[in-house]
């Protein structure tokens, strides 16, 4: 018996609340992460929304003839083409995000 020293006796495992209530704190936590996520993106996309729609309003004002300060209209436009950047930079972000989680061998 002396030559099986190095063996060592199977023991129970611990599989009680304690990894039951880690795991269900791991799911909490991605679960908060894709929410914060989803609220960023959610964020974004309102933004794109609000200033097009501003951008719109002034066009039919200039067009009108109501709009006393023609410059406000370039940089209204301008505001509309940085929030679709980063609206456009943020789900390509996230596509090559998802296409790296793809590529991972479990």
């Amino acid at each position: 018996m002396e030559g099986a020293a190095f063996i060592s006796p199977m023991t129970l495992w611990n599989i009680g609340t304690g990894d039951l209530n880690e795991a269900q704190q791991a799911v909490t936590t991605a679960n908060a992460e894709a929410s914060l996520f989803k609220n960023v993106f959610k964020n974004v996309v309102d933004q794109v929304k609000e200033t097009q729609a501003d951008v719109e309003h002034k066009q039919y004002l200039l067009a009108t003839g109501q709009l006393d300060d023609v410059h406000t209209l370039p940089i209204a436009e301008a505001k509309a083409g940085l929030s679709v950047d980063v609206l456009l930079t943020l789900r390509n972000k996230t596509l090559e995000a998802y296409n790296e989680l793809i590529k991972i061998n479990v």
